[in-house]
């Protein structure tokens, strides 16, 4: 039998090793002149579907963890050096999940996820260069730092990633601000048309009002205002609220909505947590089309593994029928999902 090997993946898991032996080769060197750390996670996932779509029509059109089956999410490694008040970060992710957060549009094939410098200019004040992972939005890529393995249609309308500059600015114990000069959104390299974009983010007390503006040409995002927030209602409930609202002048299209995250922890090892969201479309094919979806995730933790399962139904309104079969389309979906994660630092 004829073996078929696909080059770009093999590259990028030499790219990957060299990463990680060059990475923990310069810790061992310097760890006595300056701090270096390392970090990353793996997550892999089995899911179904309960209606009879074929593979490729059992997506939830949301980002991430569409497909049926045994699958891999990413894996992503994490490495920071720090010296003086200068540092830098850079954060390599690989497979499906990663690819498809970086838009496979770097010079590395989808690998950079994160790469930027930074300078502690004062005790309140820290400048960032580089590309990193959006502000905008209740989740992140990572799947470690989210409840849910699966992710919102709010975070999958929004952009993952900026590439520009920032300023984050402590103005006291519990308020902060950053200011942001970025490329436009889905523009994570390089921008030659002369369009930029710009970000600011206010924090009150764990609650973050956050401000996108570009152009909307050439692909970019338009405006967008997203309210993250949430509140301990007790020591084992805490209530997660995520709200947005975006146009694009120039495509005259758009989407808002609003999620709930009540989350319960009922023991040391094991929480329970609900996302329920609401979000409407307004663009070409969808005319304020409406989307409810429910996502019910267990997870229980083992040390640095983490077990997901995790029940999710989306149901799309205005007699939108994007799910089912050709002969027998339906608007609705249920699925089922049980996710794998481990991480280290």
């Amino acid at each position: 039998m004829k073996t078929i090997i696909n080059t770009k993946y093999t590259k990028n898991i030499f790219l990957a090793a060299f990463a990680l032996i060059t990475l923990n080769a310069f810790a061992q060197e310097e760890e006595t002149k300056s701090p270096i750390s390392l970090s990353g996670s793996i997550d892999t996932y089995f899911r179904t579907t309960f209606n009879e779509a074929g593979v490729d029509e059992s997506s939830s059109f949301t980002s991430f963890a569409n497909q049926t089956g045994f699958a891999l999410g990413m894996a992503n490694i994490i490495g920071s050096y720090e010296s003086g008040d200068t540092g830098l970060v850079v954060d390599l992710v690989f497979g499906p999940r990663g690819t498809e957060a970086t838009f496979e549009n770097d010079v590395l094939n989808g690998i950079i996820n994160q790469a930027y410098a930074y300078w502690n200019v004062s005790e309140g004040t820290t400048l960032t260069i580089g590309r990193w992972n959006t502000f905008l939005g209740y989740e992140v890529i990572a799947p470690a730092a989210n409840f849910n393995y699966s992710v919102s249609h709010l975070f999958s309308n929004g952009p993952f990633s900026h590439m520009g500059m920032k300023a984050d600015f402590t103005l006291s114990d519990d308020a902060s601000l950053m200011l942001a000069i970025t490329n436009p959104w889905d523009t994570n390299d390089i921008t030659g048309t002369g369009e930029y974009a710009f970000g600011a983010q206010l924090g009150v007390s764990g609650q973050y009002l956050n401000l996108y503006y570009d152009s909307g040409k050439e692909g970019g995002l338009g405006f967008e205002i997203d309210y993250t927030g949430g509140f301990d209602l007790s020591d084992e409930f805490f209530f997660g609220i995520n709200a947005a609202y975006n146009k694009n002048s120039e495509t005259d299209s758009g989407f808002y909505g609003a999620a709930i995250y009540p989350q319960l922890t009922t023991s040391d090892s094991f929480a329970i947590g609900l996302r329920g969201e609401y979000i409407a479309f307004t663009q070409d094919g969808f005319d304020d089309t409406p989307v409810l979806a429910a996502t019910l995730t267990g997870s229980y933790t083992n040390g640095n593994l983490i077990i997901k399962p995790e029940v999710r139904l989306d149901s799309w309104g205005n007699d939108v029928e994007p799910f089912g079969s050709l002969t027998d389309p339906t608007n609705s979906l249920a699925s089922f999902t049980l996710a794998a994660i481990y991480s280290f630092d």
